[in-house]
């Protein structure tokens, strides 16, 4: 028979059972800040032409969404727009690095590394034990050409960081490696319940060594368990568990003026991410559409144009019709992430009642605030969380606006996922209440 301490040593029971182990035989655990997400997901996109993306408010409420926003309209009760916010360096212009780090330009002192946050996030889960295939997962059609650079930093001089910018590509990263070859929801499920099964014969050994007031205890404890493994068997129905999407096609079956079409690739990138997600390869993952030069855009009802060149400085003699299109055609492919989660089960949920969607926070960010003039006098987001997450949302949507530091809502992303210390993160001249999450975005 087992020694009490080398059951102790056992993961599961350890974890399952530990109400009834003396606690002198444990190491003390640390108290993990509570948080609605388990997942973050990053939306990046250039800057936009601000005086036709501000919603009309009445005080914290949208009462009217502005033609560019107005898809966003079909979740409003999930969204959150925040804008007024400016950068540490708001004149830094192309190519700046504010976005997701919140530094550009400037000069930071001798060894402040630049880290997005999206780095950031996956090294702190990392360093806090939770080791998924992919740290952070970075997926985005031609965001890497023509000189052009993304907003993601990292790595141990801070460099900047590509894309996976075929889908193909995208999809053998995650799904080649990251999983056993042949793994259905099926196998994962049975995975899961050989887990709690083996548990299960441990706690027989464990009850003979109990009094009868800690075996009832014990036995309401091994009901919720066996519950448990009920849920589990009812929590992966055909086609909404851990499987990996349609193979891509090659590339040059998505091809637009002898380039790969960024719209038709992220639009296969998306669905990769929400399997990446529903099959817990990563807890971080990001989208990015075009670079901080240009996106070529080729969608119905728009002429295939440069977003940058073509829809902002060639937009003001209509009025920036083509860019309001596309800008509502990006709200579109948001709110379409926004259903791909809400149609996976989170993997992490023992009672099989959450989507995705409700433990993932999604942030679209832009690399500059007013494209038009570029600067990051204004950066604007789009902040989205499913029922219960992490944000304060209104029914017909929230907008808030605020003067703070804009890298003030990328500690609001580090917040939702249980991140408390910032150290190491952004400007390192933002101290005080100014290192904080913006308030009031929090639920």
């Amino acid at each position: 028979m087992p020694s009490r301490r080398q059951f102790v040593g056992s993961v599961g029971a350890g974890l399952l059972l530990a109400p009834f182990i003396n606690l002198s035989l444990r190491r003390k655990a640390r108290a993990a800040a509570a948080h609605p997400s388990s997942r973050v997901m990053l939306f990046c996109t250039m800057g936009t032409y601000p005086p036709l993306w501000t919603p009309t408010v009445s005080g914290e409420n949208i009462t009217t969404w502005s033609a560019m926003t107005q898809p966003l309209s079909a979740v409003k009760d999930s969204i959150v727009l925040v804008e007024g916010m400016p950068s540490g360096n708001p004149n830094d212009n192309h190519g700046s690095s504010d976005s997701l780090t919140g530094q550009g330009f400037g000069y930071y002192g001798q060894g402040v590394i630049k880290t997005s946050v999206d780095q950031f996030i996956a090294s702190k889960l990392v360093a806090s034990g939770i080791n998924r295939p992919i740290g952070s997962l970075l997926l985005g059609a031609n965001a890497n050409e023509n000189g052009g650079i993304t907003q993601f930093y990292g790595g141990a001089t801070g460099g900047n960081l590509p894309t996976i910018s075929s889908p193909l590509s995208a999809y053998t990263t995650v799904f080649g490696g990251a999983l056993p070859s042949g793994t259905s929801a099926a196998q994962l499920l049975a995975r899961r319940k050989s887990i709690l099964d083996c548990i299960m014969g441990e706690v027989k050994t464990l009850k003979g060594t109990l009094g009868a007031n800690e075996n009832a205890k014990l036995d309401a404890h091994l009901d919720s368990i066996n519950q448990l493994e009920n849920k589990l068997a009812q929590s992966v129905p055909a086609g909404n568990g851990c499987a990996p999407p349609k193979t891509p096609g090659a590339d040059s079956t998505m091809q637009v003026m002898g380039d790969l079409d960024a719209m038709a690739a992220n639009i296969l990138h998306q669905s990769i991410i929400a399997s990446a997600f529903a099959c817990d390869i990563t807890r971080v993952a990001a989208l990015e559409y075009g670079n901080d030069q240009k996106l070529m855009v080729n969608t119905a009802g728009l002429p295939y144009d440069d977003q940058h060149g073509g829809y902002i400085h060639s937009g003001a003699a209509s009025n920036y019709a083509n860019l309001v299109k596309f800008e509502a055609y990006l709200c579109t492919q948001f709110v379409n992430i926004i259903n791909l989660l809400k149609g996976f089960q989170d993997p992490l949920d023992p009672t099989g009642q959450k989507t995705l969607f409700d433990t993932t926070l999604l942030v679209w960010a832009r690399d500059m605030g007013d494209a038009q003039n570029h600067n990051q006098q204004s950066m604007r987001f789009v902040l989205a969380s499913g029922n219960g997450g992490y944000l304060k949302t209104a029914a017909n949507g929230r907008y808030v606006k605020s003067t703070e530091r804009h890298e003030r809502v990328l500690l609001n992303a580090c917040e939702a996922m249980g991140i408390t210390s910032y150290a190491g993160f952004g400007d390192p001249g933002l101290t005080g209440a100014g290192k904080t999450p913006l308030p009031n975005i929090a639920a």
